[in-house]
């Protein structure tokens, strides 16, 4: 729920962008009217990575409040809405090992989420990922970790609603620092397909750590490599696609690929949805990682396949300056 998500931020100083909830369209619709642009029109529940709406003028932000509101384009999660300022500067996401006490963050990532090049197209879930994420400096994790992740535990800790397991937290660097733009309590996709990956230790002894309240003695390591995750997904998504179609692929890039909206049917793999793969590869910096993963993808086929060609290009871009 990104309503409570946003009162228990409010209520415990966390940043976060400036925010309403409304509950009536018609409500909400007299708010966007005045409210300073662009602004964020977000469904207050679940909505596949896809229920978040950035506005620039006034007749976009009443579309987006019937879209979610009145159309209930993502179901009941359109109950409630949040409409927050729009915030600017890079975007990072970090995932979290907790125990309710300690907290570990795993490695940063950057999630690339409009569908097209050049981050044009609608939100979808996210087009592919990279780790590490350049923005995301020694300084910015010291000011996260003092200001979002361990005041977080706390305040769920407060609130008798002790948090243990994966803790994800979408942050955007501001000019005025690291706020929060949303959580989630899982493992985040398609970041995971490039944290994972660079974990040395064991997974599940950190899990039973989580679970024990025993994290804090508990070796977290990750290597100083770089991971990248290009998504292949349907034609038309996030929108209308078909689907059905077989997929091909050779067993070692099968092995370093993550099945999403696929399904199997005797001994084929078909397409089943919009995201249908994130191929992975890592390599010893961020340029090796995305030339392999790209040349995994080439070797990927099924009708009607998209993908974007520019991910990882804005990190590696930070990485020059």
């Amino acid at each position: 729920s990104k309503v409570f998500s946003k009162e228990l931020m409010k209520k415990y100083a966390i940043p976060t962008a400036d925010y309403r909830v409304f509950t009536e369209a018609a409500a909400a619709m007299e708010y966007v009217q005045s409210c300073p642009l662009p602004v964020v029109v977000k469904a207050d529940g679940l909505a596949l990575g896809k229920g978040v709406l950035i506005a620039e003028t006034r007749e976009a932000a009443v579309s987006a409040v019937e879209t979610i509101m009145l159309d209930r384009a993502f179901g009941s999660s359109g109950s409630q809405v949040v409409i927050e300022e729009f915030l600017t500067g890079p975007e990072v996401s970090v995932l979290a090992f907790t125990d309710g006490k300690t907290v570990v963050p795993m490695v940063s990532s950057m999630d690339h989420k409009r569908a097209h090049d050049h981050d044009e197209g609608l939100n979808t879930g996210g087009m592919g990922t990279v780790a590490p994420n350049p923005y995301y400096t020694d300084e910015i994790a010291r000011v996260c970790m003092e200001t979002i992740f361990l005041p977080t535990v706390r305040a769920m800790n407060a609130e008798g609603r002790t948090f243990r397991g994966c803790l994800y937290f979408g942050l955007m660097l501001t000019p005025n620092g690291p706020k929060v733009i949303e959580y989630n309590c899982r493992f985040g996709d398609p970041e995971t397909q490039v944290v994972l990956p660079l974990l040395k230790s064991d997974l599940l002894s950190i899990l039973r750590a989580c679970r024990n309240g025993t994290l804090a003695e508990t070796a977290v390591q990750f290597s100083d490599e770089a991971a990248c995750c290009v998504v292949m997904a349907s034609r038309g998504y996030p929108e209308h696609y078909e689907k059905g179609f077989a997929i091909t692929m050779p067993a070692e890039v099968a092995a370093h690929t993550y099945v999403a909206g696929a399904k199997c049917e005797g001994e084929k793999l078909l397409t089943s949805g919009g995201r249908v793969l994130g191929v992975t590869a890592t390599a010893a910096d961020l340029k090796s990682a995305v030339k392999k993963a790209y040349e995994r993808v080439e070797r990927v086929h099924f009708d009607n396949a998209f993908y974007r060609h520019d991910i990882g290009q804005r990190a590696l871009k930070a990485l020059e300056h």
